[in-house]
């Protein structure tokens, strides 16, 4: 006789933190209470207010929860059971073949929008979010900047539908293009981009990701470039000092231990006043640089 399908929140965030606990999470019932919250689609204080309230949860409503914390004990990304991850104040589109986005990516755009000149009548800025993803970085742009004119290039055969189908939900002014974006731009004039901004792959490529999630999950060329991590970041490097305008900016996301060899990737491609940003944790996150005075054309590699 199968057991009786918890009807009560707490009672259930319990059933699901036990199936969760042989799978070797940090903390299994904090896992447990954002799995319920997330496939009945309620915030964690909601969840508990639920409970508090004796509200009672539909035995269907249950069985999905249950049915979703099997596939969480295998490590699949919560982001992938609910079909969706926030960003920036929007819920994008996730599953198999595109790249999660993390918050820590959301630093990343308010360094951009930062450094992104104010609006004016007569000019509408060009940015480019090189390898879009899911479109996160793109859209949080747009949706700040509607003044801007934001392209977003993926050439993941398995990203570019997740790209379309969150552009079209909310950032339709954005523009999308298939394909490896140093070619996409190839034909760009020079100097006519305000910002190029990326959360590129910066894995080195033998340092296999302790995460589960990651090694299983997200998909590897949006994780892993080169012996050092650094080959895609030396791509955008060389297509920045062509691509951006006089005081244009590039930035790129990178691992904690990455910024001071960013920044000589940076400097080194002829960009100026490279910095590293820490993320809240106090961890080098983010390095940009701008450009100084327009380089010579050449190519985007």
């Amino acid at each position: 006789m199968s057991e009786p399908l918890p009807a009560d929140p707490r009672a259930l965030v319990r059933r699901v933190a036990e199936r969760l606990a042989p799978a070797r999470f940090d903390a299994p019932e904090r896992e447990a209470q954002a799995l319920v919250a997330a496939v009945l689609d309620r915030t964690p204080g909601e969840l508990e207010l639920d409970g508090l309230l004796g509200r009672r949860i539909p035995a269907a409503d249950a069985a999905r929860v249950l049915a979703a914390a099997a596939r969480r004990a295998r490590r699949e990304p919560l982001q992938h059971l609910v079909g969706r991850a926030p960003f920036h104040g929007h819920d994008l589109a996730v599953g198999p073949g595109v790249f999660v986005p993390r918050p820590e990516t959301e630093l990343l755009v308010e360094a951009a929008l930062a450094r992104l000149a104010p609006a004016r009548a007569d000019a509408r800025p060009r940015v480019a979010d090189l390898g879009a993803g899911s479109g996160a970085i793109a859209i949080a742009i747009a949706a700040a900047r509607p003044d801007a004119r934001v392209l977003a290039l993926e050439a993941s055969p398995r990203a570019w539908p997740w790209l379309r189908r969150n552009l079209r939900a909310h950032a339709p002014g954005a523009e999308p293009r298939f394909g490896d974006w140093r070619q996409q731009l190839e034909a760009e004039p020079d100097g006519d981009f305000a910002l190029l901004v990326s959360n590129p792959p910066y894995v080195p490529t033998r340092e296999i990701p302790a995460d589960p999630e990651v090694r299983r999950h997200d998909p590897e060329p949006a994780l892993y470039s080169g012996a050092d991590g650094l080959d895609e970041i030396r791509r955008i490097a060389g297509a920045a000092r062509r691509l951006l305008a006089p005081g244009g900016h590039v930035l790129v996301e990178h691992t904690e231990r990455q910024g001071a060899a960013t920044r000589a990737v940076l400097e080194s491609a002829g960009l100026v006043d490279a910095a590293t940003l820490a993320d809240l944790t106090g961890r080098d996150r983010i390095t940009l640089a701008r450009a100084g005075a327009v380089g010579r054309r050449g190519p985007c590699d």
